[in-house]
């Protein structure tokens, strides 16, 4: 996959400048109203009871915010915050060194949670049930088993790949919670607020066109008002309008729809080359040159969820959908 594709809904390397755009508390967060409210609720109840917040894990597909609410759940409940991936956990003593210098009420998010190697989850177990941590010393023949307290903290587990989560540890979140992707409207009301975070001019109808071709993604729609800016700065005095807009967009080659030239290869290699499917993941993705788990978790959920492709037991297949946006002819009933 090309690494500066603006449309990939993975954070960047280095987006320092995202951090002044993330909302710090629930009510400035926008969007995801059924698990804002839901966690707004387990929230008040923990700080009544003067508790922790049950362990949380939120799931989803990637760009919808699942960090920031990590850090809107820290900052609510009044404690720090580390964050850790899955696959930098290697071994049991590196999650161990992590639990043993939380202080009581800090929550430890865990992105990719689902690529924790198992030997190091079923550390969590116990560090989740009853705050402690069963650590093995010494070696061979005189191996024992020493039982360590920690403080309470909440666990916040971030995954994509809900269902790659072993039953061990799901069953040990008591808060569940799925992102969702954002409305047209919700995205029009988060690049409103980014341009004012940057203090920037821009028309309504130049904020639902970015709405529109953001996949529904917010990660994205920010990513685009920056590009969109630069044109706006050096053509139009840094106003953003409608033609500005389209002119910015269409140069980066992201069409009405929000896909760009990577989903049109796709499409277009699904409807070319294997006459529309079905076709297998792994096949498709040694044509477009990408592994299979890049185009399984980043092409293919977009594409999905706005019906462009279908995923069936014997393979993708290209829908009416996908036709029509790239103009190609559709022989209606070949594939239905």
């Amino acid at each position: 996959m090309d690494d500066n594709r603006i449309l990939d809904p993975n954070e960047y390397q280095g987006e320092d400048e995202y951090k002044s755009l993330r909302p710090e508390r629930l009510k400035e967060y926008i969007g995801q109203s059924d698990a804002k409210e839901m966690l707004g609720v387990y929230i008040k109840a923990a700080l009544a009871r003067n508790e922790v917040l049950d362990h949380t894990l939120l799931y989803g597909p990637p760009g919808l915010g699942k960090t920031t609410l990590a850090k809107i759940i820290a900052n609510e409940m009044g404690g720090n915050i580390k964050i850790i991936s899955g696959p930098s956990i290697e071994k049991t003593g590196d999650l161990a060194a992590v639990l043993t210098q939380l202080e009581p009420g800090d929550v430890l998010f865990i992105d990719e949670i689902h690529r924790i190697p198992r030997y190091v989850e079923e550390v969590l177990y116990s560090a989740m049930e009853d705050f402690t941590l069963d650590i093995m010393v010494g070696s061979e023949n005189s191996a024992r088993s020493i039982n360590v307290d920690i403080s309470p903290f909440t666990l916040v587990g971030a995954t994509t790949r809900y269902g790659d989560l072993s039953s061990p540890l799901r069953d040990r979140f008591g808060v569940v919670l799925r992102l969702d992707y954002y409305s047209v409207d919700d995205l029009m009301m988060i690049a409103s607020r980014t341009a004012k975070v940057y203090d920037t001019d821009i028309d309504d109808d130049a904020c639902k066109e970015l709405a529109l071709r953001s996949r529904g993604t917010p990660r994205i729609v920010n990513r685009l008002f920056r590009r969109v800016r630069d044109f706006a700065m050096v053509l139009n005095d840094g106003r953003i309008t409608i033609d500005i807009t389209k002119h910015a967009l269409a140069k980066l080659d992201i069409d009405d729809k929000g896909l760009d030239r990577t989903d049109h290869k796709y499409l277009e290699v699904l409807m070319k080359q294997f006459k529309g499917g079905p076709a297998g993941l792994d096949a498709i993705a040694a044509s477009i040159g990408e592994e299979s788990q890049t185009v399984e978790d980043v092409y293919e959920p977009y594409l999905l969820q706005e019906g462009y492709i279908s995923r069936t037991s014997r393979g993708r297949v290209a829908n009416r959908k996908a036709y029509e946006q790239l103009g190609i002819p559709y022989m209606k009933g070949l594939f239905e």
